[in-house]
C-alpha cells in the first residue's frame, strides 16, 4: 500500500473517530439535561410528597381527637336517635384510623401524629357551644348536631385535597383508600342535617 492511500485511511479513519467522539459528547450532553430534568422533577416531588405526609399526620391527629371528643358528647346528647348517629360516628371514625394507618404502611412510613390546630379550635368551639345549652334539651342536641357539622365539614374538606394530592403523585391504591373516608365522611354529615331538619330542629323550636 503506498503512502497515500495509507494517510488516506488514516485521515477516513481520524474523521470517523471525530464523529465518534462528538456523537458521543452529544449523547453525554442529553443524557446530562436529561437528568438535571429528573432531578428537578424530583426535587418538586419530594416536596409535594413531604407535604403529603405532613397532611397526613395533620388528619390522623385530627382523628384522634374527634373519636375522644365524640366519646364524651354522645353521653350529653338527648334524643337515642342522635346518640346512635354519635355512636355510629364513632366506630366510622376507629376504621377512618385504621384506613390511615394502612396508608401510612404503603407509603414505608410509620403513623404518626402532628397536632392540628384546626380541629382543636374546632373542637373547643364545639364544647363552648354545647356548654351554653341546657342539659336533656333538644336545643343542646341542636348545638351537638351543628358541633358535629363543623368537625364533619373541615375532614371533608381535609380528605378532598388528600385525595387529589395521592392521585397527582400516582398513589391510585392510597387515594381509593382516602375516597372512601370522604365519603363515609359525607354520608354522615347527610346523616346529621336529617336528624336537624326532620326531627330535633322542630323540637327545639316548641321547648
Amino acid at each position: 500500500m503506498d503512502d497515500k492511500n495509507k494517510t488516506s485511511q488514516k485521515g477516513s479513519s481520524t474523521s470517523t473517530n471525530d464523529k465518534s467522539e462528538r456523537k458521543s459528547d452529544s449523547a453525554l450532553s442529553t443524557e446530562s439535561n436529561k437528568d438535571k430534568k429528573n432531578t428537578s422533577k424530583n426535587e418538586k416531588s419530594h416536596g409535594l410528597e413531604e407535604f403529603f405526609l405532613n397532611a397526613l399526620y395533620d388528619i390522623y391527629y385530627a382523628e384522634q381527637e374527634i373519636k375522644e371528643a365524640l366519646e364524651k358528647v354522645k353521653v350529653q346528647a338527648t334524643t337515642e336517635m342522635l346518640q346512635d348517629a354519635i355512636e355510629d360516628h364513632e366506630l366510622v371514625t376507629k376504621k377512618h384510623i385504621l384506613r390511615l394507618e394502612k396508608v401510612f404502611r404503603l407509603l414505608g412510613e410509620e403513623p404518626k401524629k402532628k397536632k392540628c390546630e384546626a380541629i382543636v379550635g374546632i373542637l373547643k368551639e364545639v364544647n363552648e357551644m354545647v356548654k351554653q345549652t341546657d342539659e336533656e334539651t333538644m336545643t343542646r342536641d341542636v348545638a351537638i348536631i351543628l358541633g358535629a357539622q363543623k368537625v364533619e365539614h373541615y375532614e371533608i374538606a381535609t380528605y378532598g385535597g388528600l385525595v387529589q394530592l395521592a392521585l397527582t403523585l400516582g398513589y391510585d391504591r392510597i387515594a381509593d383508600l382516602l375516597e372512601t373516608t370522604l365519603e363515609e365522611e359525607e354520608q354522615t354529615d347527610a346523616h346529621l342535617t336529617d336528624i336537624a331538619e326532620q326531627h330535633v330542629n322542630f323540637e327545639a323550636a316548641e321547648e
